[in-house]
């Protein structure tokens, strides 16, 4: 009976915060045994409405977004780590040897055997949080809900002569747009880069690697100047030389939230004065980057600079 009560009253907004916990409990227990009924006990609701929910919110069964989850960290563990593929599916919780591969090759288009001795790029499964439209507008540009400016961190580090995978648009400025014209999916591909630097980046390009008829906007990561593996399909791999970047991180932030956080830190760095500590802006020595928004650590976007003669 409160269950059905909580049902009736329960707004949009509240959907979604439980959609949100369920995806978080899964993401934070995957490796277990899980039950409908204890993903549907994270979010205080019955196994059968929580189902329900989730199908209509994300579009996946609450066991497809599971398994996609279990499937991509197997992935990760063929390419980085020596296991039997036998033993892989057992710790991710498939019963026998020809179901994993089954699911794996569904999942990702070549069997676990395979992928471990090439180790191809492919698709990884990134879990995106559900966000209500009508709170979160398509542009951080346009965002007009202003927040006082909190502590943000800055350091300058030194990037030796790297590679960037590469995956251009055509007239995209900022992420969203991107998105539109490219997919969000290619962050699975490039996370699934053997050999990568560091996690995938969005960039802003400066006008000296920009092809014509391509967007300022683009995503890629960073591998080493010997990097011999396989380009992804519609990539391509440019060289970057040494520079500078001074890094911007802003404090954590619950998810929901994300666009306000990188308004805050774009406030900071546009008010930030860099020959204060004896360096200045070099936007044409390197692609400005942001990584990917993740509450837990706050929002962190990278610059580049010389030193201030």
């Amino acid at each position: 009976m409160v269950s059905s009560i909580r049902r009736s009253g329960m707004n949009r907004e509240e959907r979604i915060k439980a959609v949100n916990t369920m995806m978080d409990f899964m993401e934070e227990h995957y490796r277990e045994e899980l039950s409908l009924k204890r993903i549907a006990n994270s979010c205080g609701y019955s196994p059968c409405y929580a189902s329900r929910l989730f199908k209509q919110l994300t579009g996946k069964a609450v066991f497809e977004h599971l398994r996609a989850l279990r499937l991509t960290s197997a992935a990760l563990r063929l390419r980085d780590e020596e296991h039997r593929v036998i033993d892989i599916a057992f710790d991710f919780h498939f019963n026998s040897h020809e179901g994993f591969t089954k699911a794996f090759s569904k999942q990702f288009g070549i069997t676990p055997k395979h992928y471990a001795r090439q180790t191809p790029p492919i698709k990884l499964f990134m879990p995106y949080r559900v966000n209500d439209p009508d709170k979160n507008p398509k542009g951080v540009d346009s965002m007009s809900d202003k927040k006082e400016i909190r502590t943000v961190f800055v350091q300058v580090v030194d990037r030796e002569a790297r590679k960037f995978i590469i995956r251009r648009g055509i007239k995209a400025t900022h992420y969203f747009e991107y998105c539109e014209e490219v997919s969000c999916d290619i962050w699975g591909i490039l996370t699934s880069v053997k050999g990568a630097l560091n996690e995938p980046m969005g960039v802003w390009l400066p006008d000296n690697m920009i092809k014509q008829g391509t967007s300022r906007y683009a995503q890629g990561v960073e591998v080493p100047l010997d990097f011999e593996g396989e380009i992804p399909e519609g990539c391509e791999i440019i060289e970057l030389p040494k520079c500078r970047m001074m890094i911007f991180q802003g404090q954590p932030y619950d998810d929901e939230n994300f666009e306000v956080a990188i308004q805050e830190v774009w406030e900071a760095i546009d008010s930030y004065d860099p020959e204060f500590y004896g360096f200045k802006w070099a936007p044409e020595d390197a692609p400005r980057f942001q990584l990917a928004p993740q509450g837990y650590r706050g929002y962190i976007e990278g610059r580049p600079v010389r030193i201030k003669m």
